[in-house]
């Protein structure tokens, strides 16, 4: 299979990283096209961050999983996991760790609503 593909197997850590280093790998795999990978390397965050960031990591997770779906096909579940995690983000006023949370939101949003329509998915950055 080659290296590149979405279901090739991605070494990521398992332990959480700490916010910073997360999001520098979530935010290479997914401008990689690893949607799936970030999402394991956010989820690992969100399972250890103090309560009150859990829904800026979680959502970020989701944002990614919704990526994976519509990767893999699956536009329904894509599309209603880019939407929870957008609606878990937005209004967001915790630490954002330098991520633009109003303009991920929009993002995601975006590409859903592309999904929808049947057009191409737009790239979401954090």
């Amino acid at each position: 299979m080659p290296a590149d593909s979405p279901d090739a197997v991605e070494p990521v850590p398992e332990a959480p990283l700490p916010p910073a280093q997360a999001l520098a790998l979530a935010r290479e795999l997914l401008a990689r096209g690893r949607p799936f990978f970030a999402h394991d390397v956010l989820e690992a965050r969100w399972k250890a961050a103090p309560a009150d960031e859990r829904d800026l990591w979680q959502g970020l997770a989701q944002v990614c999983v919704g990526l994976t779906h519509l990767q893999r096909g699956n536009d329904v579940g894509g599309v209603r996991l880019l939407r929870r995690g957008a609606g878990r983000l937005d209004g967001w006023t915790g630490p954002s760790y330098d991520v633009d949370v109003p303009a991920v939101v929009r993002a995601a949003a975006a590409a859903a609503d592309a999904a929808e329509a049947g057009r191409p998915v737009p790239p979401v950055a954090f």
